[in-house]
């Protein structure tokens, strides 16, 4: 079948060129656009771990180790957001029950990494949706 733009099969190759032009325009941007928001997240993270509701941090030790890293992939960006901390987890979502040395222990979760990916995941999106419909502009 053939319609006003010719056959489908015939101009595969030609639209697959341009949508890796687009992507290839649009890289930089969006890399940005993750780098950008890693860093808002690992700010929120930090302020939500300054104190109740979150985890009361009274020496700033455990919030300075939060950080963040953007790589790019290639075709894409990742993003890790991150503590090497081991009290992390155990403050997010509490602890019930023993430890390794036999100490009994009932602490409740203190969220502060839940709140904060709910907080800027939206963010996120419409950064991203923009940047694709500004690309598809192009």
């Amino acid at each position: 079948m053939s319609g006003p733009r010719g056959n489908a099969s015939s101009n595969g190759a030609q639209i697959a060129a341009q949508l890796e032009e687009r992507a290839a325009a649009l890289l930089p941007q969006a890399i940005n656009v993750v780098r950008h928001h890693a860093m808002l997240l690992e700010t929120r993270i930090k302020a939500n771990a300054s104190g109740r509701p979150g985890p009361n941090a009274p020496t700033g030790d455990y919030r300075r180790s939060w950080t963040h890293e953007v790589h790019s992939t290639g075709d894409g960006a990742l993003a890790v957001v991150g503590t090497n901390k081991p009290q992390a987890r155990r403050l997010e979502y509490g602890y019930v029950g023993p430890d390794s040395l036999g100490r009994v222990f009932n602490q409740p979760p203190n969220a502060h990494v839940g709140p904060a990916v709910q907080t800027i995941q939206p963010l996120f999106v419409a950064a991203l949706g923009r940047l694709a419909d500004e690309g598809s502009a192009l």
